[in-house]
This record gives structure tokens, C-alpha cells and sequence, in this order.
């Protein structure tokens, strides 16, 4: 990485046609991968990138620029480039920007670095998870087995005299089945993964995701058609929390309410969900995909309570949407890489266990959906209406889990959906994945206890009027 002295210089020359405000990300970056399709090892591959963005901010404006050329002179034209883009003819003098590294309540520990695991046992372990799925059931026809892990090194360093550095982990193991029968197929989907080393294949073996996959994707070749029409939907704790980041989640990113782009513009401190509901956003669990010691800003993490017990209280932001609207910054500035421009993302998102037992939940339901586990779908970020798939869904009967069905959507509008919770689970579950916004992916963390809404629509796709303006849910 670089010293102190280099930094301080940069900064100064981005800042010598007049910007407000300059910052330099510098990243490094390791990745590798094993993927085995078809009964064999299918890829294989490793890489390595590291490089650099500088940003100026004046009066509002952003200039970014990047480089993949770390010498002093490659980060100099950068720099001066970043200025000349926002600034005048003129040059202003700067004083020698003193650099003090920032502290973190929030540090990451790793007890298997991914350079510390050769090839040969990842490709044991992946080829060991193909036969346990395909060994599940003779109805098994395909199986994907993926492993996968970044390694970053990251130093942000701002104009304001703030340093940061941290090293970052993130692990990923994702297994999909496929089962056939009669000419009907059904697939089952499991994965895992965290901020943490690979310590993971001893937390969750994946050998037993692979028989969750295979287990799931064959369950699902008894499942008869989903009904149509409204109904109360109980969404187990195993489902994890994508409706609450897609259908509400996006809305609570400030960059979308400054536009105009958020049902809940012009929200603060009214009701937008039930009582005994709150939405968080906290990058300080250890261990969650999502979470991080430093956002992307150098902001360190924290944990934001955007609905506070049905009440919105807070956007999640970044320096720059902070600055506009004189807000205090959340740490959910992100970026993908240093080719990238931080914009205020979500982190690990979910709704806060309640006091109900789930069981009781499912008993206490006469007739509805269980949703096990979701697939994608869509959501319009201007008003909250979503389309999503259920991949594992169940009929309830009388209180108890009958017949799987198939084919299943839900069709609603995400703040009413927040209104029409009626019970909430004291369990919370987990899923993980990375989330897509204005061509940048970074991973997210996303929760829910078992929760029972009212009614939804199930069955249908919605209407031939729904919006056009959509985000399409990006899942891994």
C-alpha cells in the first residue's frame, strides 16, 4: 500500500484547481474460484488486480477518476486530471494535508486466510458436495458446485485528514440441483458464506448444502400448481430477508429519496409499518456477508435503525447525500472496486426479531402460503410494488403445513406489506447475495424472522399495467 507522504501529496494535487473535497481509495485485490458442473471440475481460476480512484467533490459535482498505475507519477496525473475536470484555470495553493489513521468499534478476524487453502482440498470438498447431492436421489439430473473467495486489501484516505486501512475476507459456497421426473424439473438452491475465512467449510459443510439442494429440488417434483388469489402468506425465517431489502430496503438509500425515486420521500418520523416493527441496517455483525470495519469512505460501521418500532427514523447515506441534506454519515458508502464511485448501499438488512413463537405463527394460520424460500423477481423503487418468486412454497391447512406447491408468486406493494404484518417471530434468518444497483455489485446480508402478512397476491405475475420502472433483483 502506500505511505502517508504519498497520500497527502495526492490529495493536495486533486485539490489545486479549487474542489471542496478529495479522497483516494487505493485497493488490492485477490480472487479464486472452483467451479464443477457436469461431473467434473468445469474451472478453475485465480487473479489478482489492484489500483486506485480519486475523487474531487466541488459544490455538489463529483469527478472520478481511476488507475490501475500505483507510481507516484500514475496517481499524480490522476489526480491532476480528477481536479482539472471540476476545477478553474487557476491553481490554488493547499497546505500539507497531515493524515490520522480513524479507529473502528468493528474488527474482522479470519482463522484461514484463502492463500492458506490450496486448490487440491477445495476441489476435494466441491467434487465430495456433486456426489452427496447426486447421491440424494436418482431423480438428481444436474448439480453446480461453487466455491469462491475475495481477499482485499484497502487504504482511503481524505482531504479531511482521515486514513483508514483494513483488510477484508469474504467466502462463498453455492450448490444448485436439479431434479426431473416425468418431464416436470424442479431445482433446489442452498448457499453460504460470510466475512470470514475459510473456516466456513468446518462451520457449514457443503457437503450438507449440497443434500439441502438435492433434498429440496426432489421435494419439489410432488408440489402441485400454486393457487391464485389473495391470502395470508407466513414467511419462515429460512426464507431470509429479501423482500425486506428489495420491496423497502432501496427506498431507504438516500440517493433514491433525494431524486424522487422513494415511496418514502417526505417520511421522516411518520408510521410507515406496524408498531412492534423495526427495520436495521448493521455492517458490525461479525461475520455477515455485508459486513465490513470501514465502508468505502472510510467511514467506520455502524449500525442504523431505519424504521424504529414502525417509525421511519433514519436514511442510510453516503458523504455525499449526507452533505446535502445535512444528515450524519451512516458508513453505507460503498463501492464495487476502485474503478467505482461510492453510492449509499445497504449492508446486512433486516427486521428485527419479535416476541412470537413460529410454530404458533404456521397453527394460528387457517389457510395460506408458507414461504421456505424465495427466488427473484422485480421492484418498482418509485412506489413499492414487487413481483417476487417463491422457489420452495407450502399450502397451510387448518394450522399445519400441508402439500408443497409450485410455480408460486407474490404480488404486493412493499410499505403496504410493512402495514399488513400481523405476527413476528422471535427466530431470524439469514440469506446472502450481492446486490445490483447502477452497475455496481457489492454483497449484502439480508434478514427476517418467521413473519405472517395478511394477504398478498399469489399465483399471478400482476397486472398488464405494472410499472415499467423496475430494479431486477440480482441473487447469489
Amino acid at each position: 500500500m502506500l505511505d502517508k507522504k504519498e497520500l497527502s501529496k495526492v490529495l493536495t494535487r486533486a485539490l489545486r484547481r479549487g474542489g471542496d473535497f478529495a479522497e483516494i481509495y487505493v485497493e488490492e485485490k485477490q480472487i479464486s474460484n472452483v467451479l464443477c458442473e457436469d461431473n467434473r471440475i468445469e474451472k478453475i481460476n485465480s487473479g489478482r488486480e489492484k489500483g486506485a480512484g480519486i475523487r474531487v467533490l466541488k459544490e455538489g459535482r463529483t469527478a472520478y477518476v481511476y488507475t490501475n498505475e500505483l507510481s507516484p507519477s500514475g496517481l499524480e496525473r490522476a489526480a491532476d486530471l480528477a481536479a482539472q475536470v471540476l476545477g478553474s484555470n487557476n491553481n490554488t495553493e493547499h497546505e500539507t494535508i497531515n493524515l490520522t489513521p480513524r479507529q473502528s468499534g468493528c474488527q474482522l478476524k479470519y482463522l484461514r486466510m484463502p492463500d492458506r487453502v490450496a486448490f487440491d482440498e477445495k476441489i476435494t470438498r466441491v467434487l465430495a458436495a456433486n456426489q452427496a447431492a447426486r447421491e440424494m436421489d436418482a431423480e438428481i439430473r444436474q448439480v453446480t458446485v461453487a466455491l469462491a473467495d475475495v481477499h482485499r486489501k484497502l487504504q482511503i484516505a481524505n482531504s479531511e485528514g482521515d486514513l483508514t486501512e483494513e483488510e477484508q475476507v469474504r467466502v462463498r459456497m453455492v450448490v444448485n440441483a436439479i431434479a426431473a421426473r416425468d418431464g416436470m424439473i424442479q431445482t433446489g438452491y442452498e448457499s453460504a458464506g460470510g466475512a470470514l475465512g475459510w473456516e466456513l467449510l468446518d462451520q457449514v459443510p457443503i457437503e450438507d448444502l449440497a443434500r439441502d439442494a438435492a433434498g429440496r429440488a426432489v421435494a419439489m417434483l410432488s408440489a402441485v400448481p400454486a393457487p391464485l388469489g389473495k391470502m395470508p402468506v407466513v414467511m419462515h425465517a429460512e426464507a431470509g430477508g429479501t423482500m425486506i431489502h428489495e420491496a423497502c430496503g432501496h427506498g431507504l438509500e438516500a440517493d433514491l429519496v433525494q431524486k424522487g425515486l422513494s415511496v418514502y420521500k417526505d417520511k421522516l418520523g411518520e408510521q410507515v409499518a406496524i408498531e412492534k416493527l423495526s427495520v436495521i441496517d448493521d455492517a458490525t455483525i461479525k461475520g455477515k456477508y455485508g459486513s465490513f470495519a470501514y465502508d468505502d469512505e472510510g467511514t467506520p460501521a455502524q449500525r442504523t435503525v431505519m424504521i424504529d418500532r414502525g417509525i421511519l427514523k433514519q436514511f442510510i447515506n453516503d458523504r455525499l447525500t449526507a452533505g446535502y441534506d445535512g444528515s450524519a454519515l451512516t458508513g453505507n458508502g460503498r463501492r464495487e472496486s476502485y474503478q467505482h464511485k461510492p453510492i449509499p448501499r445497504m449492508t446486512n438488512t433486516f427486521i428485527a426479531p419479535g416476541e412470537d413463537d413460529p410454530e404458533k405463527i404456521i397453527a394460528g394460520t387457517e389457510y395460506g402460503l408458507l414461504v421456505k424460500k424465495m427466488g427473484g423477481g422485480q421492484v418498482n423503487t418509485i412506489n413499492g410494488d414487487f413481483v417476487f418468486d417463491v422457489q420452495e412454497g407450502y399450502i397451510i391447512e387448518n394450522g399445519e403445513i400441508k402439500h408443497p406447491v409450485r410455480g408460486a408468486t407474490l404480488t404486493g406493494n412493499g410499505p403496504q406489506a410493512l402495514l399488513d404484518i400481523d405476527r413476528i417471530g422471535k427466530d431470524l434468518g439469514y440469506a446472502l447475495g450481492v446486490c445490483g444497483k447502477e452497475g455496481q455489485g457489492v454483497p449484502v446480508a439480508d434478514a427476517q424472522p418467521t413473519i405472517r402478512i395478511k394477504a398478498l397476491t399469489v399465483g399471478g405475475i400482476g397486472s398488464d399495467d405494472t410499472p415499467k420502472t423496475i430494479k431486477r433483483i440480482r441473487r447469489m
